[in-house]
C-alpha cells in the first residue's frame, strides 16, 4: 500500500518515510501544499499523512481539494493542539489527527488502524443494507440515496453501515466508536464531527430525515419510505 507523506520539516519527513518503508509501505514525499496535490493525483495513495502548516497551501486547503476528488483516508499532523484546529480538520473530512510532538510509533499505529478501517472484509455476497431510499453495499463499500452515490470517507461509511444495519435502534456514542471504529481512540466530541459530516451529505442528497439524534443518548437510523 502507498502512503503520501506531506511534511515540510525534513527531519520528521525522513523519519516517517523510514518507518513506513520499514513496515512495507511504498511512499511518496511532498514538502509543500502544491507538490502534495500534484503527487496525490499522480500516485493515487492509499493514505495521506498531512501536515497543517505547509508552504504555498496549508494542510486544510490541501484537505479540501483532496475531499473534492477522493475519499482516501487522511491523518492530519500538526503542532497546533487547540481543539478548534482539531475540529476544523475533522469537519473538512480528516479521518484522524496527531499532535506534535508525537511518537513515530504512535503515528504508525494510527496509520495501521485507519487502513484496517479502510479495508473492510465482509463476506462476499453480503446483501446490501436497505433503509427506505438508502442502499449501503458492504461488498462494494459504497452507499447511495435515491440512486445518487454518496461521497463518503471511510469513517463516514462505517458509521452509516453500522446505523443502517439496525434501523430504529439507538446507538450511544460509545457504542458507535466500539462498533464502527474499533481500532480508534477518538473521543465522543470527535465522533460528533464525523456524524455531522455524514448528516450533511445525507441532507445534500435529500435524506435530511434519515439520521436522527436522541438527545442525551445517541443516534439512530430513521426508517422512512
Amino acid at each position: 500500500m502507498k502512503v503520501l507523506v506531506v511534511e515540510d520539516e525534513a527531519g520528521i519527513s525522513r523519519t516517517l518515510d523510514a518507518y513506513l518503508r520499514r513496515d512495507g509501505y511504498a511512499t511518496e514525499v511532498a514538502a509543500t501544499g502544491r507538490q502534495a496535490l500534484t503527487l496525490f493525483r499522480a500516485a493515487r495513495p492509499d493514505l495521506v499523512l498531512l501536515d497543517v502548516l505547509l508552504p504555498e497551501l496549508d494542510g486544510f486547503e490541501v484537505l479540501k481539494t483532496i475531499r473534492r476528488e477522493s475519499d482516501v483516508p487522511v491523518i492530519m499532523l500538526t503542532a497546533r493542539s487547540e481543539e478548534v484546529d482539531r475540529l476544523v480538520g475533522l469537519g473538512l473530512g480528516a479521518d484522524d489527527y496527531v499532535v506534535k510532538p508525537f511518537s513515530f510509533r504512535e503515528v504508525m499505529a494510527r496509520v495501521k488502524a485507519v487502513l484496517r478501517r479502510t479495508l473492510p472484509t465482509p463476506d462476499r455476497g453480503t446483501r446490501p443494507l436497505t433503509v427506505g431510499r438508502l442502499v449501503v453495499d458492504l461488498d462494494a463499500v459504497s452507499a447511495s440515496l435515491a440512486g445518487e452515490e454518496l461521497q463518503l470517507t471511510t469513517t463516514e461509511f462505517r458509521l452509516l453501515a453500522t446505523l443502517a444495519a439496525a434501523p430504529g435502534r439507538v446507538f450511544s456514542r460509545a457504542e458507535l466508536i466500539e462498533k464502527a471504529l474499533p481500532d480508534s481512540d477518538i473521543l465522543e466530541r470527535t465522533l460528533d464531527s464525523h456524524v455531522k459530516n455524514l448528516r450533511r451529505k445525507l441532507a445534500g442528497a435529500g435524506g435530511s430525515e434519515l439520521l436522527g439524534t436522541v438527545r442525551g443518548v445517541g443516534f439512530r437510523m430513521v426508517e422512512r419510505p
